[in-house]
């Protein structure tokens, strides 16, 4: 089978491998469609393990089941994850499952989303597979896992309907971002980001506000919205865009760093007025079971729209051009690879 093989962020190359062979337990599914998500294109989180087959936002039809498979049969369209909590440990038990070590350290996929054929094995094949109902296209089921990450952050900072947001980052998390919060009643929405292709398409995701983040953006924020926001989501690992976003956020707000910078990269930081003014700061990783179960509701009922964010579709031949392109944040959201056409 053809697969897509990560060395470098410029070096991804088409090759063939063996079809995954699949045991009592496992589930081999023929991939449709897999998104290019942005911690694909974190190089220098992603070249220490490389060469390795990526691809981690992904549907497709089961063509065959272990013998002690039940919950899925023979052609089903589904959605599979590769990470999934434990279920049993102290961190999932207060619903911090992100945070658990069988989370964390144990990856489901052989090989992985850019290939024609992936198994799955383990606790995914339990709890990291969906049923994808007819309404729903392979393509807009490889945004469940981006959406669930930002369920999770939504949750994670207890947004309720009303509260301003400003997001620092107008990526594909960054939009998803926008389009959930307008969903859930968010007050003003404001977005900022270097690249004025992307301040355009968080307008038309639902962004009250979309301003170059070279602007003074507390400032901004105090001349349009009459105070800062309550919210402030941190969706990119620029520094600059880190110590825009601290301050950002009004008094009894939260700060939720989504992403992060580079290891090693710091910001110095005076808690004193955060103290003070009774700030929260938050973190959020991933995405668990019953994060991707709402996501999947939420694009099922159109509450979120993701189709319009789609600028690529590709085939697993172009992998190496597809990667280039999700690189360059001018013209490109979410490039989408087809490893069966």
């Amino acid at each position: 089978m053809k697969v897509g093989v990560y060395y470098n962020n410029s070096d991804v190359r088409l090759e063939e491998r063996d079809m995954p062979e699949i045991g009592d337990n496992d589930v081999l599914i023929k991939v449709m469609a897999s998104g290019i998500c942005g911690s694909d294109l974190m190089e220098w989180y992603r070249i220490k393990r490389a060469p390795l087959v990526l691809g981690h936002e992904l549907a497709g039809e089961v063509v065959s089941i272990g013998a002690a498979v039940d919950n899925v049969q023979v052609g089903d369209r589904v959605f599979a994850t590769h990470h999934v909590p434990c279920d049993e440990c102290i961190y999932c038990l207060s619903s911090h499952e992100t945070a658990c070590v069988t989370f964390q350290e144990r990856n489901n996929f052989t090989p992985g989303g850019f290939a024609q054929y992936l198994r799955v094995s383990g606790r995914s094949v339990r709890t990291g597979i969906l049923k994808l109902p007819d309404s729903i296209t392979y393509e807009t089921a490889t945004f469940i896992e981006p959406l669930a990450t930002v369920v999770r952050a939504m949750r994670t900072m207890n947004i309720t309907p009303g509260n301003s947001m400003m997001i620092y980052g107008a990526g594909l998390a960054g939009l998803l971002f926008v389009k959930l919060a307008k969903a859930l009643g968010a007050g003003t929405v404001t977005v900022a980001d270097i690249n004025d292709y992307r301040c355009s398409m968080a307008l038309k995701a639902g962004a009250d506000y979309a301003v170059n983040a070279r602007e003074d953006l507390p400032d901004f924020l105090l001349q349009n919205c009459g105070h800062l926001a309550d919210r402030v989501v941190i969706s990119t690992g620029a520094l600059p865009a880190m110590e825009a976003a601290l301050q950002s956020v009004d008094r009894g707000g939260t700060v939720l760093f989504f992403a992060v910078a580079r290891p090693g990269e710091t910001i110095a930081v005076d808690f004193n007025p955060f103290w003070r003014n009774d700030i929260s700061f938050k973190t959020c990783y991933g995405a668990a079971p019953r994060d991707n179960r709402q996501a999947l509701e939420l694009l099922k009922n159109h509450t979120v729209a993701v189709d319009d964010l789609i600028t690529h579709r590709m085939g697993i031949e172009q992998i190496g051009e597809a990667f280039k392109i999700a690189a360059n944040p001018t013209g490109t959201l979410k490039v989408i690879i087809k490893p069966n056409g």
